[in-house]
Parts: structure tokens; C-alpha cells; sequence
């Protein structure tokens, strides 16, 4: 066997181990999915260099994320928004990346996620740090970073078994993944008892996401995502900085709407321990309503509307796909109709 033939017969084992890989994971009811990762994100974030004052910015933590569906937004208004909402983050570091970095004037929409918004602006606390990456890495990124996303996307779009992400999920399947999941021993012992966090939504390249169908509908699933935030709320000791954060928030605002910006507050849908939590910790009268006050925003409040307070969220944090198309179209009806939204193309 001389060496061309050598190589054909190891091409093509190659591939059909691939294949092979491939379907394995298609037939364990894996999809293609694409990583919300830096790269993407930045991607969204170079497009506000060009927006125009008819533009609208999203902004906020992952009930942003899950709760507002582009789609749907464009259906009811014409224009498309540009997700820059990050998952366990405050806005606060984005939101003055936009405001001090760009010239934007048109829209922007900042989820308020009481536990988050308020966390914290310590440059290394986890929700500020996840945000400020972000905005650093779009500051700083490399060609040879941005054509290596670029090329990465095709295959992320129609291959299962590199599917991967930023956040470690437990059920992640790409090699690295695989073997880091692996411990023996007196390792095993020494690894912290924590939750398996499995993924639970699907996103697209403009950073939509949505709520994937069996954590709506499977409450056994449904209850591994729960005992994961229960973990984290029972290991958060750290009271928020509401005076800090609405500082640094405030001063954003204002230099924004004076250039004429728009700017909405939005408080998404929370039900079951996280409803309860930020009823108690985090009163809407306390915070809410102080920022609201304090910025002279426009601001809704899910719980202020008859069509949106009873929605429910499976995992208490975020709505399923039907619902967050349904709480998409209604909020877009709403900011119309109180003049929040008056550069709408289809008003």
C-alpha cells in the first residue's frame, strides 16, 4: 500500500467517525446550537457604531435574553433590536460602554433584574467582571479572533458535536468538555458539590434566544434548573449596593437622555423562589420605584399589566417560548400606546 492510498484510507475513516460522532449525538435528541459566547456578542455590539436614532438596544440580564424575542419585536415595530444582554451580568458596565464609547441616540431597553442590577460595581464581582469581558474583548479583539468566529459559525450552525459554550454546561459535548467531565478518586471527592447545570434554551447568530421545549414542558427537567438557582440564591451572602449601583447607573442615564437618547427601564416576569426573594430582599417600592424616580425614565413593570402579571416561568426566571413571544408582542402594544416607542416603523 503505497502512502497516497494511506492517507485516502485514513481520510475516510475520519470521516465516517465523524458521522458516526454526529449522528451518536443527533439520535441522544442533541441539536445544532450556537455558543453565546464573546465573539458573538461583540459581533452585536460593533453593529450600535452604526445605528441610527430609529434603532433600538437591548440591555440586561438573561431574562432579557429569554423574555424579548426579535422576531417578534420586528413583526410589531419594523425594526429589528440588537441583543447585547448578558446572563448573570448587571447592565451596568454595558450600558457605559454605550454611553460613553459610542454616539448612539436612539432606544435603549435595560432590563432590571433586582439580584443583579443592584449586585454590586466591584470590577472583580462575577456579575460586573461577565459584562466588562465582554466589552473589553470588543475593544480589544484580533482579526485573526474575528475571522476564526466567522469561519467557526457555519459549523456551529449545522454540527451537533462541537457544540460547546462559555458557560460549562454539565451536558455539553464537545471533546474538551468530555474529558473535563471526567474525575477520579480523590479528585472526585475534592470537587465542590454543586447542581449539574444542563442547558436549557437554543440561541441564534443575532443572539435570540429562546426557551427550549422541554424545559417547558418536562418539570422534572424543569426542577435541575431550579435546584441550581436555589443553590446560588442559598450561597449568595452578599447584601446588594443599591446606593452604589443606582449611583453609577443614574449618572449613565442622565448623560444619555440629555443627548437625546431614549431610555426605557423593564422588569421582566419572576415567579416561584425568585418572586418571593425579590419581594422580600428587594421591594419594589425600595428599588424599583427609587430608580425609576431617580433616572425619570419610562419604566413597566410586568406586574402592572393585566395581560402580563400571571405569566409564569417554568424554572421562576424566565418565560417559555410561547409566552415570551406573547409577552414580547404585548410589551411592544404597551410602550406604543404610552408613546415609549414613537420611532417605530409601523406606527
Amino acid at each position: 500500500m503505497n502512502l497516497k492510498q494511506s492517507m485516502l484510507i485514513a481520510v475516510a475513516l475520519s470521516l465516517l467517525s465523524l458521522v458516526a460522532w454526529e449522528c451518536y449525538w443527533r439520535a441522544h435528541g442533541k441539536l445544532p446550537d450556537i455558543d453565546d459566547n464573546k465573539d458573538l456578542w461583540a459581533v452585536q455590539r460593533a453593529k450600535v457604531e452604526t445605528l441610527s436614532k430609529e434603532d433600538v438596544v437591548l440591555m440586561g440580564s438573561s431574562r432579557v435574553l429569554f423574555d424579548i424575542q426579535l422576531n417578534e419585536w420586528e413583526k410589531e415595530t419594523g425594526i429589528r433590536p440588537i441583543q447585547l444582554a448578558t446572563a448573570g451580568a448587571s447592565p451596568l458596565p454595558i450600558f457605559h460602554d454605550i454611553v460613553n464609547n459610542t454616539d448612539y441616540i436612539g432606544t435603549v431597553i435595560v432590563g432590571v433584574t433586582p439580584g443583579l442590577f443592584f449586585s454590586t460595581t466591584f470590577p472583580e464581582a462575577g456579575p460586573w467582571k461577565r459584562a466588562q469581558t465582554r466589552v473589553e474583548h470588543y475593544e480589544n479583539r484580533t482579526y485573526a479572533q474575528r475571522i476564526n468566529h466567522c469561519l467557526s459559525m457555519p459549523l456551529q450552525k449545522h454540527l451537533v458535536f462541537i457544540s460547546t459554550s462559555e458557560e460549562g454546561w454539565s451536558d455539553d459535548i464537545d471533546l474538551k468538555s468530555l474529558l473535563n467531565s471526567v474525575s477520579l478518586g480523590a479528585e472526585r471527592l475534592e470537587k465542590p458539590q454543586f447542581p449539574p447545570f444542563y442547558k436549557f434554551e437554543y440561541m441564534d447568530e443575532n443572539r435570540n434566544v429562546r426557551m427550549s421545549d422541554k424545559t417547558a414542558n418536562d418539570t422534572a427537567f424543569a426542577r435541575t434548573v431550579k435546584n441550581v438557582w436555589q443553590s446560588i440564591v442559598e450561597g449568595n451572602d452578599r447584601p446588594p449596593q443599591k446606593k452604589e449601583t443606582t449611583q453609577f447607573f443614574v449618572e449613565d442615564a442622565k448623560k444619555f437622555k440629555a443627548r437625546g437618547g431614549n431610555l426605557i427601564l423593564l422588569r421582566c416576569p419572576s415567579t416561584g423562589l425568585f418572586k418571593d426573594i425579590e419581594s422580600k430582599h428587594l421591594a419594589r417600592t425600595d428599588f424599583w420605584q427609587e430608580l425609576v424616580k431617580a433616572t425619570e425614565a419610562k419604566a413597566y413593570h410586568y406586574a402592572d399589566y393585566e395581560s402580563l402579571k400571571n405569566l409564569d416561568c417554568p424554572e421562576w426566571s424566565h418565560l417559555s417560548g410561547p409566552d415570551a413571544s406573547f409577552f414580547t408582542a404585548e410589551l411592544v402594544k404597551i410602550m406604543k400606546a404610552d408613546g415609549a416607542l414613537t420611532n417605530s416603523k409601523t406606527n
